[in-house]
C-alpha cells in the first residue's frame, strides 16, 4: 500500500459543496491500495502513519506521533498515488488495486484506523473531492508498505 502523509495544521475535504471530512492539528493520510495488497499491508502502513514521528517534541525535534499529540487524521482515497510516467506523459494506473479491492482496503484501513484512534475524519471513495490543508513546516512523506515475502 501507498500513503503520502502531510502534517496539517488544519485539512478539510469537500463533496459536492459539503464539508464530510474536518480535522484540528494533526495528519493528512492520502492512502492507495496496489494490485496484491491485503489487510496485511493495511495494518501495517497504519501501524506506521499512527506511530511515525513527525511531530515536534519540547526541544523542537520530530519525535513525536499522531498518538503521542493526539492529532486529527484525516483519510483520503487517492488512486493516483500508484501513478506510472514511466512510458510516457500520460499516467498509467494499472499498479493500483482493481476498485472493489481498493474500496474494502479502504474501508478495513478506516475501520482500523478509527479502533485504534479517538479523531479520524475520511473522504469518500471513489468520489471527486475537494481537499483543504494547511500544511505545517511543510512535512509531507511518502510510504510504502511492500507485500512481506513467502
Amino acid at each position: 500500500m501507498l500513503a503520502v502523509i502531510q502534517r496539517v495544521c488544519s485539512a478539510s475535504v469537500v463533496i459536492e459543496g459539503r464539508t464530510v471530512g474536518q480535522i484540528n492539528a494533526g495528519l493528512l493520510a492520502l492512502v492507495c491500495a496496489e494490485r496484491g495488497d491485503t489487510v496485511a499491508e493495511s495494518d501495517r502502513l497504519l501501524a506506521k502513519i499512527l506511530k511515525c514521528r513527525i511531530f515536534s517534541d519540547d526541544q523542537g525535534r520530530m519525535n513525536r506521533s499522531l498518538q503521542d499529540v493526539g492529532g486529527g487524521m484525516l483519510i483520503i482515497s487517492q488512486f493516483t498515488l500508484a501513478a506510472d510516467t514511466s512510458g510516457g506523459n500520460r499516467p498509467s494506473f494499472t499498479g493500483a488495486a482493481a476498485p472493489g479491492i481498493g474500496r474494502q482496503l479502504y474501508a478495513y484501513f478506516v475501520d482500523q484506523a478509527r479502533r485504534q484512534h479517538p479523531d479520524v475524519q475520511t473522504g469518500e471513495f471513489g468520489a471527486d473531492m475537494r481537499v483543504h490543508l494547511v500544511n505545517d513546516g511543510p512535512v509531507t512523506i511518502p510510504l510504502r508498505i511492500a507485500p512481506l515475502a513467502g
